[in-house]
């Protein structure tokens, strides 16, 4: 795993069931480390400045069903059992803003 210059890699969280693409994180080796030993999916917040478990508060958890490395080995996709909606905002998925061409 390549980790980039502030120890970071992205992870993308897939719907192990439908295939839906649910959001992008950020981890460092410890989320990493703690998601692979937990199956709770521990990603590492860039503006707190500290790990978060998925759902911690809002109880919308993510279980970890499989990782999967990039060919380049700098991104992560997670296959996850998702526990309520993913965003924040309350979307099922955090990519639901479809862009103008």
């Amino acid at each position: 795993m390549t980790f980039d210059a502030s120890g970071l890699v992205p992870a993308i969280a897939q719907d192990s069931t439908t295939g839906a693409v649910l959001m992008l994180a950020w981890m460092n080796a410890d989320s990493l480390k703690r998601t692979l030993e937990t199956g709770d999916v521990v990603y590492w917040s860039r503006s707190r400045k500290s790990l978060w478990r998925k759902g911690e508060t809002s109880g919308h958890t993510q279980r970890l069903v499989e990782a999967y490395v990039d060919c380049d080995g700098d991104t992560l996709l997670l296959k996850v059992a998702q526990t309520g909606p993913a965003c924040h905002t309350g979307e099922p998925t955090c990519f639901f803003k479809k862009t103008k061409r």
